[in-house]
C-alpha cells in the first residue's frame, strides 16, 4: 500500500516538475481501506462523480498486471439466542444456541459455489457458558464473496432467509450486515480506458482478476472506468514478511508518469483553448 502511495506521489511530482502545473488530476488517500472503508466510502463516491476515470494504486500482479475485476463482499454478524438450562438435570428445558449455530454454519457452507467463484465463510464463532449448561447464546461472523450480481443476489437472499429456517425450535436469530463492497466487473468502458493507457506507454498491459476487494470496487460500482493494481509488485501480503520488488517500482513509476503526463498535457491544452 505504501509502495503504491510512493509511486502515485512520485509520478505527480515528476509531472509537476515537467509542466509546472497539474490540471484535473487529483489524489485521494484513505486510511481505513483494510477495515472496509466504512468511513471513507461516502467521500470516495462523492468525489468520484466529478471524474472521468480512476487509477487505484494497490499492488501490481507478478508481471505488472493491472486488476480489471474484483469480487464483491458482504459481511454479517449473526446472533442466536436460546435458553440456558442445566445440561444434566434439565436438558430438555434448554434451547441450544450452539446447536443452532452449528446447523447454520453447515447451511452457510452449502452456499459456496466454487464454479461461480462464490465463497461463504463463517470465520468466527463463539457461544455458550460451560460444558454443564445448555448454551443460551451464540454468535457468528460471516463473510460472503461473489463475482457477479446474480451470485450476490442469490447468496445475500439465502443468508437472510436463514433467520426463519433453523431446525432448533425456539431459537431467536438476528442477522445484521450486508454488502460491504459491490462487485468490480470488467466492462467495455474499462477496456477502452485500458487500451488508451497501452497506447500512451506503447506496450501491452497484462490484466488479472482478484478475489480480494479494494476501493476500486467503490468507484467501479458508479460506472466509472477503473483500473487497479497500479502499485509495485509484492508478495507475502498481510504477513510480517510482506515486501515489494525494487525493480517493479522503476517499471511502474515510469509507466504512471507517462500516463499522467499525457492526461495533464491534454488538460493544460484544453485550458489554453
Amino acid at each position: 500500500m505504501k509502495g503504491g502511495f510512493y509511486i502515485a506521489i512520485s509520478a505527480l511530482r515528476a509531472v509537476q516538475k515537467k509542466f509546472g502545473a497539474i490540471a484535473n488530476i487529483d489524489l485521494l488517500l484513505v486510511s481505513d481501506e483494510e477495515s472496509g472503508s466504512d468511513d471513507s466510502k461516502r467521500l470516495t463516491r462523492q468525489l468520484a462523480e466529478d471524474y472521468d476515470a480512476c487509477l487505484v494504486f494497490e499492488a501490481a500482479g507478478k508481471n505488472g498486471d493491472v486488476v480489471i475485476g474484483r469480487k464483491g463482499i458482504a459481511t454479517y454478524e449473526v446472533t442466536i439466542v436460546g435458553k440456558a438450562a442445566h445440561a444434566g438435570n434439565h436438558y430438555q428445558s434448554g434451547i441450544d444456541a450452539n446447536l443452532a449455530a452449528a446447523h447454520m454454519i453447515i447451511e452457510l457452507s452449502k452456499l459456496t459455489c466454487l464454479a461461480e467463484g462464490t465463497t461463504v465463510n463463517a470465520g468466527k464463532m463463539q457461544g455458550g457458558i460451560g460444558a454443564n449448561t445448555i448454551s443460551p447464546k451464540a454468535q457468528l461472523k460471516v463473510e460472503a464473496r461473489f463475482c457477479s450480481g446474480s451470485e450476490k443476489a442469490r447468496v445475500t437472499s439465502a443468508i437472510k432467509g436463514l433467520v426463519t429456517h433453523n431446525p432448533v425450535a425456539g431459537v431467536h436469530i438476528t442477522i445484521e450486515g450486508g454488502v460491504q463492497r459491490d462487485v468490480m466487473e470488467p466492462n467495455p468502458a474499462q477496456m477502452d480506458f485500458l487500451a488508451q493507457l497501452e497506447s500512451i506507454i506503447d506496450a501491452p498491459i497484462p490484466t488479472e482478476r482478484r478475489g480480494g476487494v479494494s476501493d476500486a470496487n467503490v468507484v467501479a460500482e458508479m460506472h466509472i472506468p477503473t483500473l487497479d493494481g497500479l502499485g509495485p509488485f509484492g508478495e507475502y501480503d498481510h504477513t510480517v514478511d510482506e515486501r515489494a520488488c525494487k525493480s517493479s517500482f522503476l517499471r511502474r513509476l515510469d509507466q504512471v508518469t507517462r500516463i499522467l503526463s499525457f492526461y495533464n498535457q491534454c488538460a493544460l491544452a484544453n485550458r489554453v483553448a
